[in-house]
């Protein structure tokens, strides 16, 4: 197994992936591509995720039920959501259950980043800091 985290992205649109998996391979990390929550829970990367990036609103199993299968299979990763939507409740219900970061689209590459930092931070026992930095403007 590589020391280079893998970071799993699940988002139903196919742009967002792709534009989230070339930022996660230029920052150096190893990133997985997932459509969907079931994609992700049936994949060979379960087990290898230090990261995943997870959208609120997908066809089929949505962000929030995927994170709460997590929470209920014990199975511990840290999550960064992203949405469109603007939903107050689904940003509180996230944060809530263990989120690290609930960004709304669309969001600077350096927010996502720094999010991703915090989630590796949080991993090692570092500075647990749960935030919602908002909306800012960028690239993803």
């Amino acid at each position: 197994m590589s020391d280079i985290p893998v970071i799993s992205i699940v988002d139903d649109d196919d742009s967002v992936r792709e534009a989230l998996a070339s930022l996660m391979r230029s920052a150096g990390y190893i990133p997985k591509v997932f459509s969907s929550a079931g994609d992700f829970l049936n994949s060979e990367y379960f087990d290898e995720t230090g990261c995943l990036i997870l959208d609120v609103q997908m066809p089929g199993m949505t962000g929030i039920e995927l994170q709460q299968h997590l929470l209920a299979s014990k199975r511990t990763v840290p999550i960064i959501f992203i949405s469109a939507h603007d939903d107050a409740q689904a940003r509180v219900r996230a944060l809530e259950a263990g989120a690290v970061v609930f960004l709304k689209k669309p969001f600077s590459d350096d927010a996502l980043l720094e999010a991703i930092n915090s989630c590796f931070a949080t991993e090692t026992g570092g500075d647990d800091d749960r935030r919602d930095p908002g909306s800012t403007s960028g690239s993803a």
